[in-house]
């Protein structure tokens, strides 16, 4: 249960019809993350759904020997479409989410997510809704990957990051990009440095600011 149902009420009034916000409020857990730290891990199991309050969480995929790709970004009153779904044969989370920045967020148990679809319009429409996004955020990365080229994948990566965050200032390490992209740190390296002389971002030591 919620100790604070005004958190609840102010970020879902106009959104929720009452009913299933005194729900929320009822079964719902709040909790407030600090930047990197993990909501979900590969090898864990979802029994809960993350409703993004405030802050920034992002969803990468691993690959057996450790590199991880970028697959979207979650927002203010985003979800992840993977948790929604939870686990019909009871198999481990295959995903990624880490906290971007600090982040406010209530965890509605997986199984609330059918219930509510029945009981609810305004929480039916916001599943379906949240499962149109992230197909589309799939459709642009896979959209990224296929035709565009590197340099133009990293303008777009850019773009998508300051974005997310709200903010023209990143906090982060080529290496870090690299490793979204599945790409190498000197490539990335090289293609930022370009970008700094065309006057788009100014680089200093794990900061990138977009002009």
């Amino acid at each position: 249960m919620i100790n604070d149902s005004q958190v609840v009420n102010a970020a879902f009034r106009g959104s929720f019809e009452p009913a299933l916000i005194e729900e929320i409020n009822r079964i719902g857990i709040y909790q407030e993350v600090e930047e990197g730290e993990y909501l979900i891990r590969p090898g864990s199991y979802i029994r809960s759904v993350p409703i993004i309050l405030s802050g920034s969480v992002k969803i990468m995929r691993p690959d057996a020997v450790g590199n991880e790709a970028l697959l979207y970004y979650l927002s203010g009153l985003d979800s992840c479409a993977i948790s929604m779904t939870g686990s019909p044969d009871n198999k481990p989370s295959e995903i990624t989410a880490i906290a971007e920045e600090k982040t406010r967020l209530i965890f509605i148990p997986v199984e609330k997510v059918d219930e509510w679809i029945c009981r609810f319009p305004t929480w039916k429409q916001f599943v379906f809704r949240t499962y149109q996004r992230r197909f589309d955020d799939m459709i642009a990365t896979i959209d990224s990957i296929a035709f565009q080229k590197l340099d133009e994948r990293l303008l777009t990566y850019l773009k998508k990051k300051t974005q997310s965050c709200q903010c023209t200032v990143l906090q982060v390490t080529h290496e870090e990009i690299a490793r979204e992209m599945a790409t190498s740190r000197e490539v990335i390296s090289r293609l930022l440095k370009q970008l700094e002389r065309v006057g788009y971002l100014r680089l200093s030591r794990n900061k990138i600011e977009i002009l």
